[in-house]
């Protein structure tokens, strides 16, 4: 019912200031179609990287190689490999951490730290390449860096809190 009263207001309004609302939608898909087209080729080569990389377990190699630091943030080793995924993957970290879940089970530590992290973060790599590329942009030196430490500062405060609460 919110839903369907706030678009009736938005068409409401346009009608009052005398916005023809039907061309102005049509305007608004077509500059969407042509974002989706533009933005497609960067989507499918991302995509692709990201398979290939989790289907050759390069993912959890370096998963198993970082889990000793991982720890000293308190992110268990079965989470690690979801820090790895899920800046550039909300859908392989989602498949991961319904994989960790299954296997260490719901209420355990592991499984409420990776149910926490798949919400407290971003996928900021995947995030930055799709718009950067659609807008041509070539100078992301500093939002790489900004967007991995603050995932990194999400995956450990969802660890402290899953430590802290439960």
């Amino acid at each position: 019912m919110l839903i369907s009263a706030i678009l009736a207001g938005v068409g409401l309004y346009a009608l009052y200031n005398g916005v023809d609302v039907f061309p102005t939608f049509l305007a608004g898909a077509k500059k969407g179609l042509a974002t989706a087209a533009s933005i497609l080729p960067t989507l499918v080569g991302l995509l692709a990287a990201v398979y290939m990389l989790r289907a050759s377990g390069c993912i959890d190699i370096a998963g198993k190689l970082l889990s000793p630091y991982m720890a000293l943030l308190g992110i268990p080793e079965e989470c690690t490999a979801l820090v790895l995924l899920k800046p550039v993957s909300g859908g392989g970290g989602l498949a991961l951490g319904s994989e960790i879940i299954r296997l260490s089970g719901v209420d355990s530590y592991p499984g409420r730290v990776a149910a926490v992290m798949l919400g407290a973060s971003e996928t900021s790599l995947y995030t930055i390449s799709l718009y950067c590329g659609h807008l041509g942009m070539k100078g992301t030196r500093y939002a790489v860096p900004a967007a991995l430490a603050g995932d990194l500062v999400a995956f450990a405060a969802a660890a402290f809190f899953v430590r802290l609460f439960f």
